[in-house]
């Protein structure tokens, strides 16, 4: 049975984020993966609770805006201690966020399909960093449509 305490969930993410707020990696960023990450799930099929936990989780132990090589590993653990007490997700829904926190910023594009959605709806949010999303490196079909691309882009430069 899933569920997520979100206003107390983010209340608890700002008070502990040690790098800006409304920086690169902060909540407007993570606005923008969740948009990214339901719109590829319901399209998809991947799981949306996932999706959703992810979108909140998977930069908030980040310790700078620049590299941060264990900030995916140091997301898992958090949401390990997190669980149950903000949000609450079945076994295999927690294996698949865990992989997806964990790995998310190593460049893969191979797995199980809700975290490849995973790391589409952050990898989309590129243009943040002036980077424009590369198809090859996204992992689903959904992320690769060049017109996803396009209008991802765009709302990640505003």
């Amino acid at each position: 049975m899933f569920w997520i305490k979100q206003t107390e969930l983010l209340g608890h993410l700002k008070d502990n984020f040690l790098v800006d707020w409304y920086g690169i990696h902060g909540i407007k960023h993570w606005a923008r993966v969740l948009k990214n990450g339901l719109m590829i799930a319901r399209i998809e099929g991947a799981r949306e609770d996932v999706v959703r936990l992810f979108a909140f989780l998977h930069d908030h132990k980040r310790e700078n805006e620049g590299r941060d090589e264990l900030h995916g590993l140091r997301a898992y653990e958090s949401a390990r201690d997190l669980r149950g007490k903000f949000f609450d997700i079945d076994t295999e829904g927690f294996l698949q966020l865990e992989e997806a926190l964990t790995y998310h910023s190593d460049g893969l594009t191979q797995g199980n399909l809700t975290v490849r959605t995973c790391w589409d709806a952050d990898r989309l949010d590129l243009g943040r960093c002036g980077t424009m999303p590369w198809a090859p490196y996204l992992c689903t079909e959904t992320a690769r449509n060049a017109d996803v691309i396009a209008a991802a882009y765009k709302r990640s430069i505003r």
